[in-house]
């Protein structure tokens, strides 16, 4: 297995082609994106007797699935009790009761359907290294519980170095996504629905019937539209302004099965730090360590894995004693407020709707949204968490210092672009280079470009100019 590569990609069955989409087409609803949103949503639309054409740039579960952790946990870093103070008592309650849901409905699936997703049943937690941070590990353990996990105050894990304090949730999992989510895949076309890879989505337009055009000339007409892009597509400038993105590294080495720590662990300091390991068989487990959170085309991106490979050969046994075989990083958007936005688009939208903003957490919230978004399409009693992750939401008035401070940026960042030239496709914001994956990188919104200018990651859907 070479290096550069995700260890989730490398591992599971190599999936066949799926024919691009040649021409024209018509459907009930055309799902654009195929991850764990995206699939997850057509399965269950196709279920509900919908006629569900999914369309991905790239291959099915090959973007940010394919490059996750793969931990399946209703414990998102401290945000149960941020949720509490700032979006009331409920909040925490409603958000955990998604996150549990989305669980279960993997287990369920992967149970009845003989998936070989590698599941493992271990307690989660997040941990501090400081003093100074207990309090507020005691203040999330508690409206955790309150929300209704099994979370606990500790301060021991057995991680192999001294914690001050952690939360502790019982019964959570970690798991092989790539597997799960080719078997979602495979469920999809089973049961009537069509994916068609390779095929771009360049331009979508809403009226009576939904248009949607593709790279190379093609249209699709619908009666919905979701989309399932990570960042979106289309993105109304109310949302748009919401909505920050950032990359994390993972590097993975392989140890003796007695030197591999049991649970998962998070802490949010040094620049996050993720540990989790994977079954490898004959002794063995894979120890996989994520972190060095950046913003794309921050630069110095070698010099953050140099920097995450020296922690996880310091703190933890059995790492330094062999090369990391596997490199990856992994994308995600984030919302000012801290919830995913899975619904309408905009208040004045009627046939389109969206998943994004999940934060690092895509697994359980990618999942939810699928469900939630059924809900939407085909009538049915929505989750009780439907307004919480409402894209039309409003924003509690002390996110809103933040949210300026981000368009400052992005407005210093397109007008960076306008005098260099070195411009993205989708909205004109400066370009930064990784020179560790030899990219193109937008830090406004995300997209990501190959050193010929070819488009690897949206929302921008046109390459590069010479």
């Amino acid at each position: 297995m070479m290096r550069g590569s995700s260890y989730w990609m490398e591992s599971a069955p190599p999936a066949d082609a799926l024919p691009p989409l040649e021409g024209d087409l018509s459907a009930d609803v055309v799902v654009v994106g195929a991850g764990v949103a995206g699939l997850w949503t057509a399965r269950e639309l196709t279920r509900a007797g919908r006629e569900v054409v999914v369309l991905e740039a790239g291959r099915i579960a090959a973007g940010v699935t394919g490059h996750t952790t793969g931990k399946l946990t209703s414990l998102h870093g401290l945000c149960y009790e941020r949720l509490r103070s700032r979006q009331g008592a409920e909040a925490p309650a409603l958000y955990a009761e998604a996150q549990e849901d989305a669980l279960r409905q993997v287990l369920r699936f992967c149970g009845e359907r003989g998936v070989d997703a590698e599941i493992e049943r271990r307690p989660a937690y997040t941990y501090t290294l400081d003093e100074a941070g207990a309090g507020a590990i005691r203040a999330e353990a508690e409206a955790a519980a309150s929300a209704g996990l099994r979370a606990t105050a500790v301060t021991a894990t057995d991680l192999p170095y001294p914690v001050v304090a952690a939360v502790r949730v019982e019964d959570q999992v970690q798991f092989h996504p790539r597997r799960f989510l080719l078997a979602a895949a495979a469920d999809v076309i089973a049961l009537g629905g069509r994916i068609h890879e390779g095929t771009r989505v360049t331009g979508l337009r809403e009226g009576a019937e939904c248009r949607l055009g593709l790279e190379g000339g093609g249209t699709v007409h619908a009666r919905d539209v979701v989309l399932a892009t990570h960042f979106p597509l289309r993105c109304h400038s109310t949302l748009l302004m919401r909505l920050s993105v950032r990359r994390e590294l993972v590097v993975a080495a392989p140890v003796e099965e007695h030197r591999a720590p049991y649970g998962m662990y998070l802490t949010l300091e040094q620049g996050i730090r993720s540990v989790r390991t994977a079954p490898l068989g004959e002794g063995r487990r894979l120890l996989i360590v994520a972190g060095e959170a950046f913003v794309p085309g921050s630069g110095g991106v070698r010099e953050r894995y140099a920097r995450l490979e020296a922690w996880a050969r310091d703190r933890l046994p059995g790492f330094a004693d062999t090369r990391a075989v596997h490199r990856w990083a992994a994308q995600d958007v984030h919302t000012a407020d801290g919830l995913p936005c899975v619904g309408h688009e905009h208040p004045d939208t009627q046939h389109v709707y969206l998943a994004t903003g999940f934060g690092g957490w895509g697994l359980t919230n990618g999942v939810a949204a699928g469900r939630l978004l059924t809900a939407h399409l085909t009538g049915a009693p929505r989750p009780a968490w439907t307004e919480l992750f409402d894209p039309r939401r409003r924003l509690p008035a002390r996110e809103l210092p933040g949210v300026v401070r981000r368009q400052t940026t992005v407005a210093r960042h397109y007008l960076t672009g306008l005098r260099t030239g070195r411009r993205c496709t989708h909205m004109g914001c400066e370009l930064g280079f990784d020179e560790a994956e030899q990219t193109w990188e937008c830090p406004c919104h995300g997209s990501r470009f190959a050193s010929d200018g070819t488009v690897l990651q949206g929302p921008a859907t046109r390459p590069l100019e010479d």
